[in-house]
Formats: C-alpha cells, structure tokens, sequence
C-alpha cells in the first residue's frame, strides 16, 4: 500500500468468484487516497483469475492477447483516486514524453469538441448526481462510433499498461477477438468481474469527502485533475483508509451478488 513504516495485515475476502486472500502492509503514518489504489486493483485481478480459472475449467478461456487494442477505443471512466494516481505517474515521465503525450490528449480534445463531445464528458466528471445508464449509455455510443484512440495508446500498445485504470483491467472477454473491432454490432462475451474496483474507489471517495459518487472520462483526466488538484493534498491515516476500503468492497458485494458469509476482514 505504501513504502512507509506500518502494520501488515492479512486480508480474506469472499467475492462471487471465491475467496481472495492476501497480506498487505499498512502504513500507520497519514497518506493520500492514492495509496490504496495498488491495493484494491491487485485484490481486483486476484478476483478475476479466479473467474478465469473457472471459466478454464469450463473449457473457456480468454481471448485477449498482446496487441489488441480494440478496446482502447471505447470511453474508458476512472474514479478520482484512480484519476489522481494515473496523473501522479505520468508526472515522473520525461519531458519529451510527456510533450508527446500532451499532443494526444489535445487532438483528442479537439476531436471531441468539434464534435459536440466534450462538454458533454466535462460536465460528466463535474456532477454532483451519481451518473446512471441512462445518462452514460448515450455518452458512450456517440463516443465509440468517434473509434478515437486513447491518449496513452502509443503504436497499438498501452504506455502505462502496468498503471492502467481498472476498468481496462476488467474489460476481458472469451469471444473471439475480431468481434471486438466492433462491440456494437458483434456479440461479445465478456468475462465477469467478481470486483468492479473503479466504483469501490468511488464509493470510498465519496465518504472520504462527503461528497457523491463521481465518473472521470479517461479524455478529460488531465483537466480534471488540474480544476480539482487540492483534494488531491487531503491525507487519511492508514488503517483508516483500508478499514473504509473493505467496507466499501463489502458494500459493492452485497449489492451484487447473493450475502456471502464473512466477506470481509482483516486480521493482523
């Protein structure tokens, strides 16, 4: 969680796919909400091997490989932890990097705003209501038939593929991979995620600053960030922090998938 002095806990979580277990240390000094963000991502991907695992043993398996990047052309949403960390990293990128990067986001930009997009997306991340489908649906049709490219998609590769958002963690599917160069009109079959981790860090954000929900589009992330940087300086004791993170997980389980006996704790 993080490279300060603190306590290491083991963590036992019971999530549709089965029992996820891992140790984790806790740093007992006061740290941004950033710092749980490897934390929940890595319980995420344990999760989702262990869906795999037994779709595997149903004869399935996942069809995404290195190179495919279809479904780097759909509107990826990140909650403002995520938001928060993808811009930290970058930062300690070198200049002429982040110079090239820099040049992505503003032709993306430009695209969207010249196609009546982008203040659509703005006012998307500066919402006070919690988005439903109703609102995103529309959102994210207009923006894939745009078949932009992520900003962070250097020559068919992610450039920060060790950092990237959860939700292109959990976009995996077992349908075959032609189909996905058009999710619109080709079946997919996509692989479910025991836990959606973007709306548990949103859910943890919106305690954390009593404040709603919030969806950060992956275009506007570097405007955001920018318009909301001071909550990025607020600070939370450790434990805290991965006390609040659990019980969101909790909260997110019981919400989408049957009770589950003990699904969460957390022994030193």
């Amino acid at each position: 969680m993080a490279s300060a002095p603190g306590d290491r806990f083991e963590i036992a979580i019971n999530t549709p796919a089965g029992r996820v277990t891992t140790a984790v240390d806790v740093p007992t000094t006061f740290v941004p909400v950033t710092a749980i963000v490897p934390l929940l991502r890595r319980l995420g991907e344990e999760a989702q091997a262990l869906e795999e695992a037994r779709l595997a043993a149903e004869g399935e398996s996942r069809s995404c490989t290195k190179g495919c990047a279809a479904c780097c052309h759909m509107l990826v949403p990140l909650s403002p932890p995520e938001a928060y960390a993808l811009v930290d990293f970058i930062r300690s990128w070198p200049a002429e990097k982040l110079e090239r990067l820099a040049s992505r986001f503003s032709q993306t930009k430009s695209a969207l705003v010249s196609q009546g997009l982008w203040q659509r997306l703005m006012d998307l991340g500066e919402s006070s209501v919690p988005p439903d489908d109703e609102t995103l649906d529309p959102i994210n049709r207009d923006f894939y038939a745009l078949r932009l490219a992520c900003p962070f998609l250097e020559e068919e590769m992610c450039s920060i593929y060790d950092e990237r958002p959860a939700a292109c963690r959990e976009l995996l599917v077992t349908s075959p991979m032609e189909r996905c160069q058009d999710m619109v009109q080709n079946e997919i079959s996509p692989i479910p995620a025991p836990v959606r981790v973007s709306p548990v860090l949103g859910l943890l954000w919106g305690e954390l600053t009593s404040s709603p929900p919030r969806l950060i589009p992956l275009p506007i992330v570097l405007d955001w960030v920018e318009r909301n940087c001071r909550e990025n300086e607020k600070t939370w004791r450790g434990s805290d922090l991965l006390d609040s993170a659990l019980d969101k997980i909790w909260r997110y389980l019981s919400k989408t998938a049957p009770r589950l006996d003990d699904p969460s704790e957390r022994n030193r």
